[in-house]
Formats: structure tokens, sequence, C-alpha cells
């Protein structure tokens, strides 16, 4: 029946209760004070004759409990705060008690008015509080709720513990720790229990789920607690830590993170660089591809800056949506423009820098996954190349004072049509330095970013999470690594520095075998990797073949030139480049191609013009070791130098 009559009540109903029973609470508080200071209960006739404290009691709990919203707070959430308000209305009626006094007629000690906020206080947070037990009471009779048992009594499990009390799906019954300090005491109400007693105090207490809460643990750390208890029959789930728990429809975060810099094998990056700030501030800036993974992180770094207007330029339509919802959440001053459209359309590009006056342009729209581009060429050459074209020369003819250009160490000898388009987009922007000095050009090569759209990160930890195999092209292939936030913290950076036409190279560290990362978050999930030395094990790693166009190992220069920055992660790298002419005739050739939509003619362009030539490729020496000149692997007929 209680049960019943709990899910009847509307909330406006519930709330009138409560604030009927705040003044009931005052008029009690009151006779019991007064009780308490004459030592017996006042009789009918004192009652009557109080009349004018009960009214007064009774007008004033009501304004101020609606006043402060007291009767609002819902009893699962009602905290240290709803008790201040509590203690507050409390001393308020104390206080006109006193005035009250002074009116004509009956007289009570002033110890009376004093009692009365306490008993007050007392009984109407214990009304909520014993109101909400015995609620939970009544719900927990008629759910089926999960019995949790929390590993970590830190902060994070503390945290964890008070939110699942107030979720009448489950009910916490206990810690476990390996702090032994922690073992026998009360947390939260909770006992704290070793873990050497696990096993039975799950069949004991009939745990349903085990939820490790331990952030300050190492991954390796949890990813083993968490494979032990996979031994045990119940649900094992971990959280990293409370600000990121993920609720679904079991309410927790079921993997283990992996973090990127682990995996990287090198310390955690600190984006605050001096000269970023001061360079992007109070400027107008155009950020193309702006929906994609570099572009969004180009965007909130930028936001930092308090540039004066940011326009967000993507092909994309929900790409720039979730963008520009994502940057006015954040935004504090400046003017953020989205617009939807194509980079090789110049008179919307050159009227955009126009309209917007724009100051920085930061280039990042490219179609970048491999496949894709090889099996349209036509079309990757199209968006990356003449796209990038009408870009500068829309920046050139409006007086930008910066253009930077957001590269790929696939440029540097292409095996690929994705990398020979980014090589010709260099060649591009090399030439239009070359005949200015009104707009600073430069170029930013880099690697792969962990995380971004396509990389292999989110791709081995969906067949992992599936149960496997994980696949690979290549045991022996490498490629250059980097966060993303890192990634584009440098690239602003060394947008900075540019005085006209510099190929800016990122330092990105040693190349990383992707066998070994495969092999790396497998562990990191609580799984060992089946191979020939470990038949048992329970992911395998399995070799699909270096796909069309790929290399073992990349690199980040043609040269072997380079000159320092003033920064230890940004390098300089000295680069050929093609004369006006010559880029003109490529571009002439490329756009005869893109008219007639010919794939075997775009190949023969990018022979042409970038080496190697991609019509010549062969299978690449897997004995060539990370840096090592690979065009002695590549066969070469005629390219010219570039």
């Amino acid at each position: 029946m209680s049960y019943n009559l709990a899910i009847s009540l509307r909330r406006d109903q519930k709330r009138h209760i409560l604030l009927l029973a705040d003044a009931a609470n005052a008029v009690l508080a009151f006779l019991l004070s007064w009780a308490i200071v004459s030592g017996t209960l006042p009789q009918m006739e004192q009652v009557l004759a109080g009349s004018k404290f009960i009214a007064a009691f009774i007008i004033v709990s009501l304004i101020l409990t609606r006043a402060l919203g007291v009767h609002r707070i819902k009893l699962n959430a009602f905290e240290i705060q709803g008790m201040l308000e509590i203690g507050a209305i409390a001393i308020a009626l104390g206080l006109v008690g006193a005035l009250v006094n002074l009116l004509p007629g009956l007289r009570l000690p002033e110890q009376v008015f004093i009692i009365i906020s306490m008993s007050y206080t007392l009984l109407s947070v214990g009304f909520r509080l014993g109101l909400r037990r015995y609620l939970w009471w009544v719900y927990g009779k008629h759910q089926n709720r999960k019995r949790v048992l929390v590993y970590g009594a830190g902060q994070t499990g503390q945290q964890l513990t008070a939110a699942l009390k107030t979720d009448h799906a489950f009910i916490p019954i206990g810690f476990v720790d390996d702090n032994p300090s922690l073992r026998g005491l009360i947390i939260g109400g909770l006992k704290v229990y070793s873990p050497k007693n696990l096993t039975e105090l799950v069949t004991s207490e009939s745990v349903d789920l085990v939820v490790i809460a331990m952030p300050s643990a190492s991954p390796g750390t949890r990813a083993r607690i968490s494979k032990r208890l996979h031994g045990i029959n119940c649900e094992v789930h971990s959280v990293p830590s409370f600000a990121e728990l993920v609720v679904e429809s079991t309410g927790l975060r079921q993997q283990v993170p992996v973090s990127t810099n682990e995996l990287l094998g090198r310390n955690v990056f600190s984006d605050n660089l001096p000269g970023v700030n001061g360079a992007y501030h109070k400027r107008r800036i155009l950020v193309t591809g702006a929906g994609g993974t570099i572009g969004t992180e180009l965007c909130r770094q930028l936001l930092q800056s308090s540039p004066e207007c940011l326009v967000l330029f993507d092909h994309s339509e929900l790409a720039l949506y979730n963008i520009d919802r994502e940057l006015a959440a954040l935004n504090l001053n400046c003017e953020i423009i989205p617009v939807l459209g194509s980079v090789c359309d110049p008179v919307l590009m050159r009227g955009l820098m126009v309209q917007y006056q724009i100051d920085v342009v930061l280039h990042a729209a490219a179609y970048k996954h491999l496949p894709m581009v090889q099996r349209n060429i036509v079309v990757g050459l199209q968006n990356n190349v003449l796209g990038t074209h009408v870009m500068a020369n829309a920046a050139l003819e409006t007086k930008v004072e910066r253009f930077i250009l957001v590269s790929s160490d696939r440029a540097v000898r292409p095996t690929s049509a994705m990398g020979a388009s980014k090589r010709m987009a260099e060649l591009v922007v090399q030439e239009l330095a070359a005949r200015t000095s009104t707009t600073r050009f430069s170029m930013v090569r880099f690697g792969n970013v962990l995380g971004s759209s396509g990389s292999v990160l989110p791709l081995f930890q969906e067949q992992i999470n599936s149960g496997g195999p994980v696949t690979i092209t290549h045991k022996r292939v490498t490629r250059y690594f980097m966060t993303v936030p890192e990634a584009v913290s440098l690239v602003l950076l060394a947008g900075t520095f540019a005085r006209g036409g510099e190929v800016f190279v990122l330092n990105m560290g040693d190349p990383i075998r992707i066998s070994h990362l495969a092999k790396q978050m497998i562990e990191h999930s609580g799984r060992s990797v089946k191979d020939a030395d470990n038949p048992d094990g329970d992911i395998e790693i399995v070799e699909i073949g270096l796909r069309e166009g790929e290399k073992l190992h990349e690199e980040l220069l043609i040269n072997r030139d380079m000159l320092t920055t003033p920064h230890p992660k940004i390098l300089c790298a000295q680069e050929s480049s093609l004369s006006a002419v010559d880029v003109g005739k490529m571009l002439d050739d490329l756009r005869v191609v893109i008219r007639t939509n010919d794939s075997a003619a775009a190949r023969r362009v990018i022979s042409q013009w970038v080496e190697p030539h991609l019509t010549d490729i062969t299978v690449l020496d897997d004995t060539a070791k990370p840096g090592q000149d690979k065009s002695a692997n590549i066969i070469n007929v005629g390219a010219k130098n570039t």
C-alpha cells in the first residue's frame, strides 16, 4: 500500500506534504521547547493562550520554506545545503518568537525561543532523513536491485557509493581495498573488506556486481584486477574516475581506458606553449575542415587565445553543427561563424576572407583516408590539391597575414594517392610563398594522431571489445604517432615561426611498431595475446597484408637537411620546390584529369610531378628499418626532382 501511494503521488502533492510537515514541525518544536523549559506539558488553556506564537510560527515557516525552496529538494538529494537552509529557518523562528513575546498577552521565558531553533532543526531534518530511509525500504521491496561491491575505498569509490545509494536499481553492500590501514573501517556506513575474502564475500552477500573504482592505479594494475575478478560468478565493471562515469544500461562504463601517452611511451605533453596565445589573440581566423579531428582541436585551442572572430568552414553539415554547438557552449567573447561549403569554390572562399577580414587561415580540410582516396583518386586530387590552391590563392589576393597548411608525413616520397595529393598541395603553397612577402605561407608536416577518425586506436579497441581478432597490415609496419592536443598545439606554435615558405616538421619521437601497439592494447584490456608461445591466449593478432599504396615505414623528411626552431619539437625542413611555370602546368594537367574523371590519367600526372611513381610501385622491402631511406625500395623511372 505504501509503495502504491508513493508512486501515485504527483510532484506538487509531495511538495505540499513537505510544506505542511515543516509547519507542523514548527508548532511541535514550540510545544516541546515550552515543555522542556517549564518541566511539564502545556495545558490546553495555555496552548490557546499561546495561539499568537503558534500562528506566527506557522506563517513564518510556510513563507520561508517556500522562499528558500526547501520543500522542492528531492529527498534522495537532501544533503548539507538543505540542512543549512532548514537551520536558517529555525533561527528565524526563534527570533520571531522573541518578537511576538513582546506583544501583550502570554509571555514565555526567553530560553524557549533558543530551544525552539534547535528543536525545529532536529525535527525537520530528522523527518526528511527518516522518510527517505523508509521510502528506500519501500522501493527496495518492490524492485529487483543489484547488490554492488566497490573495489577501492578512495575518493572515487566513496563518491560512487554515495551516487548508488540514491539509485533504486543498486544497493552498495561494502568496499574492498588493498590498503591494510583501511580494512575493517566503516566508510559512509559501509565496511571495508580485504581482497583475500573477495570470493567468500561475493558468495555470502549475494553480490551481483563488482565495480573497480581505482583511477589512481595504473591501467595495467586495473587490468590485472579485472582479469582476476573475471573468475568470480558476477558482473565486473571498471570506472576510470567518477567525473568520467558513463551511465549506460548497467549504469557504469565497462571498459578500462587506455592512456595514449602510455601507449606512445612519452611523458604527458603540456600544451601551455609560450607565444601561441599572443599570436592569435584578437585576430580574425578561418579554420577549414573545422569539423574534423584536427580542425575541432584547432578551434578549441584557438578559442583559449581569445580571437576576435573564428570562422568554422566544413563540407560536412553534421560535423560543422557539432563543433559550432560545442564552441558556442565554451565561448565567452569570440564571434563564431559556421560556414558550409567546399574549399574548391573560389568565389565562396575569396568572399569569406573579404567579408570577415580574415587575418589567419589554418587549412586542415583534406581527404586523408588512404584506401578511400586510393579508390577515388580524381576526387581526392581535386579536394586536396586544387582546394589548397583555391584557399592559398584567395589568401594571397585578400592579403591574409598567415596561411598554415596542415600536411602529412605521407607527403614524403609518397606511394599512395593521398600522400601524393598532400605533396602536390605543399608544392602549390611553396610556389605561392616564393612570389609574395605579404602573406606568410607555411606548412606543418606530422604523422598519425591517436584517436582521430580512421586511426588504429578506435579500430583496435572495437576489435578487442568484440573478442578479436585484432588485424594489422604487416608485423613490421611502423608509424609515427602523436596525441591530437600535442600535434595541434605544435601546429599553432609553428605557424607563429613562419617567415614564408617553410615546411615545419614535428618531432614525433621514435616510430612505433603497430604490432606492438596492438599487443599493448590487448594487455591493457586485461586479456592476453594468443600466439604460438601462448596458444591459450584470449585474442589473436592477424596480418591481413599491406593495402594498395601503403608503406612499411613512413618518413617525415624528403631531404636530410633541416634547421632548428625556438621549440625543440619543431624542425624546419629544407625542401626543394617547383617553379611557378611547373606548378601552373601541374595544375592545368590536374584540371584536365578532373574534367574527364580519368583515374589512369590522374596517376600519370602524379607520376610526372611527384616522386616516386605510383604507377611503378612494387612491394616494399620488409627489411627496411624505421627511418631508413625507402627510395631504394621503389622503382622510379624518369621522375621530376622535387
